[in-house]
Parts: C-alpha cells; sequence; structure tokens
C-alpha cells in the first residue's frame, strides 16, 4: 500500500484567503507525511504563505505551480488574496482564478507524470469542469463545516424558490433548521441572476456537489449527522471528516507565525496570573472591524460585568475612523485596570484559548475560530455577523449546547447591561451546561485525530475495509491512480 501512495501525483488549489488556505496547507502536510507527491497552485504574492511548509517539512515532495493572478475589473491591480480587499472581493477573485484554466491545461499536458486527481477549495468549483476535461477525479476541500455545505447545498439547487422567502426551511437536513434570508451565507446573498460573476459562482457551487469526493475539516462526535447527510445526498461514501486538521499537527508552522515574537508574552504572563477558568477571550477574526456604537457597547458590558477578560482589536485607520468604524474608548483600559487587558494587533489565539485561566470565548463564530474554541475546550459566547457564522453559531448553541448566543449580526449593538449579564451568567462556576459540553468536546477531537479515531480512520493510509465502499482519503488517491485515465 505504502508503495503504491508512493506513486501518486496530486494537484492541491487552495483559496486565497487564509482561513481557507491554513486548514487547506494543514491538510498538504498530513498527505505529504503519508508519502503522496503534491504539488500546489498558487500565484505569487500568496507564494510566502507556503514557506514554512516547503522549506521546513516537505523539501522535495512538495512542489510548486506558480501562475500569474488574472485580472479582473472590479479588482485593485496587485491584490491577490482576500485579505487585502475584505469579504467583498470573494465574488471577483473566485472569477478572476477561474482564468487559470487555460493555463493549467497546459501544465498538465507538458508535465512528465502529471497529477491523478484535482483537490481544490470550494470556492473554485470550476475546477470540476477541469478535471473532466482532464480525465481524473475533483475532490473539494471545505475549510468550513459539513453543516454548512448541506445549507449550501440546498440553497443553490432551490435557488429560485429560495430568492424570495423571508426564511428559508431546510426540512431534509437533520433536525430541521430553518434561518432568516439575512443570516444564509454571504456568498449566496451576493449572488445575481444574469449577472455573469454570479452565474459563475452559481455553476461552481452546483459543481461542488457533483464532485467525485469531498473532505471536511471537521470532525464525527461534532458533525456526524451531517457528514452521513451528505453521503446519503452525494450517493456515495467518499465524505470525509479529518479534522481539526490543526490539531493532528503543524499548527504551529502552517502560517500563524507570530509576526511579533514579542506581542504574546505579556498576556500569557498576565493569564499566569489568573484564576483557573475565569477569563474571557474576545475576539472577531481577522478580517472584522465594528462600528463605534459596537465598540462602545461592548466595552461597557465588559466593564460591567466584572469578568476578567483579554480583548482583541484590530486597529483602525484614520479613514475608517471617519467612516464610522470604532477604537477602543477613551479611559477604559484604565478603567478596567488589573483585570481586563486590551491587546491590538495580532494575538496569540491558540494559547490563549488553551491557557488554564481562559474558559470563555466571545466570538463571530467564524470556523477555524469555533475549532480553536473546541481545541481549548472552552464555551463560546456568540456574536455571528456575515458568511458562515450563523450556521456555526446554530450548530454550537442549539445542536452541540457548547455555546451561549449575545448576538447576532453585522451591524447589531447589543445592549450593554444584557451583555454584561449573560458574560456573567456564563462565566460563573465551571458546571454550566455549556462549559461541560465543550470540555467534552475538546476530549472527542483529541480522540478524533489519535490512532484509529474518527478523523484519523477518514484520513490515514492504513485504514482500507475490504467489505465497504468507504476507503480513507489517502487510499482514495490511489484509487486515482489505478483509473486515470477513466473519466470520473
Amino acid at each position: 500500500m505504502l508503495n503504491s501512495i508512493k506513486g501518486v501525483h496530486i494537484l492541491i488549489f487552495p483559496y486565497p484567503a487564509q482561513g481557507h488556505m491554513l486548514p487547506m496547507l494543514d491538510l498538504t502536510h498530513q498527505l505529504a507525511l503519508r508519502g503522496i507527491t503534491i504539488t500546489i497552485l498558487v500565484t505569487p504574492k500568496n507564494l510566502p504563505t507556503l514557506n514554512p511548509l516547503l522549506s521546513t517539512h516537505h523539501p522535495s515532495s512538495i512542489q510548486t505551480l506558480v501562475l500569474p493572478f488574472p485580472p479582473h475589473p472590479f479588482l485593485p491591480s496587485g491584490v491577490e488574496n482576500v485579505k487585502d480587499i475584505g469579504n467583498a472581493g470573494n465574488l471577483p477573485i473566485i472569477n478572476a482564478l477561474g482564468k487559470l484554466h487555460d493555463p493549467i491545461i497546459h501544465w498538465f499536458n507538458s508535465h512528465p507524470s502529471p497529477p491523478v486527481a484535482i483537490l481544490s477549495d470550494f470556492f473554485l468549483g470550476w475546477t470540476l469542469h477541469l478535471a473532466h476535461q482532464l480525465g481524473i477525479p475533483r475532490i473539494v476541500f471545505y475549510s468550513s463545516g459539513s453543516f454548512l455545505a448541506s445549507v449550501s447545498n440546498f440553497i443553490w439547487q432551490n435557488i429560485n424558490t429560495v430568492r424570495s422567502l423571508p426564511v428559508v426551511h431546510f426540512p431534509d437536513l437533520p433536525r430541521s433548521p430553518s434561518f432568516t434570508a439575512d443570516h444564509l451565507p454571504s456568498i449566496y446573498r451576493v449572488y445575481r441572476e444574469s449577472d455573469p460573476d454570479g452565474e459563475f459562482l452559481k455553476d461552481g457551487m452546483l459543481a461542488n456537489i457533483a464532485s467525485w469526493g469531498c473532505v471536511f475539516n471537521s470532525l464525527d462526535a461534532l458533525e456526524g449527522e451531517y457528514l452521513d447527510h451528505l453521503k446519503k445526498k452525494m450517493g456515495h461514501q467518499r465524505v470525509w471528516g479529518v479534522g481539526p486538521l490543526s490539531l493532528a499537527g503543524g499548527a504551529e508552522t502552517m502560517g500563524r507565525v507570530n509576526p511579533d515574537k514579542d506581542s504574546g508574552d505579556g498576556v500569557l504572563t498576565w493569564l499566569d496570573g489568573c484564576p483557573d477558568g475565569s477569563v474571557l477571550y474576545v475576539c472577531f477574526g481577522s478580517q472584522k472591524l465594528l462600528k463605534r456604537d459596537q465598540m462602545e457597547a461592548l466595552a461597557a458590558g465588559l466593564e460591567h460585568c466584572k469578568i476578567r477578560f483579554v480583548w482583541v482589536v484590530k486597529s483602525v485607520t484614520a479613514q475608517q475612523i471617519e467612516d464610522g468604524y470604532g477604537f477602543v474608548p477613551d479611559g477604559f483600559e484604565d478603567r478596567v485596570l488589573g483585570r481586563g487587558m486590551v491587546l491590538k494587533g495580532w494575538a496569540p489565539q491558540m494559547s490563549i484559548l488553551s491557557h488554564r485561566a481562559v474558559s470563555g470565548f466571545l466570538s463571530h463564530c467564524g470556523w477555524n475560530s469555533v475549532l480553536e474554541g473546541i481545541m481549548a475546550g472552552v464555551m463560546i459566547l456568540a456574536w455571528p455577523m456575515e458568511a458562515d457564522q450563523f450556521v456555526n453559531a446554530r450548530l454550537l448553541v442549539e445542536d452541540i449546547g457548547a455555546g451561549v448566543r449575545v448576538c447576532e449580526g453585522a451591524d447589531a449593538v447589543p445592549d450593554s447591561t444584557e451583555l454584561a449579564q449573560t458574560i456573567a451568567n456564563s462565566m460563573s462556576g465551571d458546571t454550566s451546561v455549556q462549559k461541560v459540553r465543550a470540555k467534552e468536546l475538546k476530549d472527542q477531537a483529541v480522540e478524533a485525530v489519535k490512532e484509529s479515531g474518527s478523523s484519523w480512520r477518514d484520513l490515514d493510509s492504513q485504514r482500507v475495509d475490504q467489505t465497504s465502499n468507504q476507503n480513507c482519503l489517502t487510499t482514495s488517491f490511489v484509487e486515482c491512480q489505478t483509473t486515470k485515465t477513466k473519466k470520473p
């Protein structure tokens, strides 16, 4: 088996956004450890993100295919990553990358030992048509959860009906959830019928459903019922939950490097002096800025809750302040001195969450933050704002019971008194249902990535069940190798 794996070459195509790239690089690391030969496709400005993977871990088994980023009329020159433009850039970036179709075909046809499969991000659904042309399978990688994929699949397959509904019901999904129109995934809400960019997006999302297999940075204990739902809907067993990928190894080297080596020392020292489970960590991800009234309400809630906290805030420019974005109110840090700490800029999130003093995480519920909270065993205080966050919050709060909802919406302003009370109630004691459930999830996540755990079995080459059609991801690439001359 190991000999046959070493003959396998796959093309990996990540989507250029940090929340998409880092877990895909974690997966790339795991596949390379198992002997697969890999080519990663990137554009020039995204190449530095690969440096730790290439120089430290796999200098010989991973190659790069660096192609120029194609222009798009709605993208400023030089933009190659979502972090350079914000989430509004997703639609043009997706469409721009579609123009790499012909250069990839040319590279493939000139390669002495071309890939036997394509593993690409779910924002790059057009690569299914590319794979069909090349006569190889395409496997879709979801940096998000299988609940989101289940919701997304239903939306795109019923888009003409769904678009007119104020509330969308999902009767076929486990637990029959429903969401208001403004809580549906943002990528769906930017779709405009007959707009070429929108139609390209729709076609790509539908292509995900028709792909040969799909991989999730998730785990059975968290989303087993949705992974099973997708197997049923897709009509095969090639649906793998292999997460949390950063827990499987490589988290400190796959791009999660502290840009300021001294910035995290102070907060960890401060946490050392706090009682166990007494601190709330507050962070809304790398993209989101809060408006002035939101910052003021959050600051007031933190000040009045009397709970210890670490609050990560992003620096704002003069133009952003003029546009209504907020900053930490004057005098706030002095008033909470000793009880609260404000970090401006980058924060060592996993180190903070994993500290014995931290037991709560006030979060926007981006998927990577959700997984990091689970790996640390902390309860989530959910304030979903956009993208997949409302779906993730529903999973955590209603389905799993490891979270508490504190606010909803990108423009919502919480009542500071109610927020303070919710924080105080949630953080008091260690026996709340949510805290107990969070600690159970941590244990289940650790078990999932251990040898013979659910995520290990879905990933590792040594698991091949001869009596069923369900093989692990790695051996499925061997299957691709043996059938590479056939159309998928």
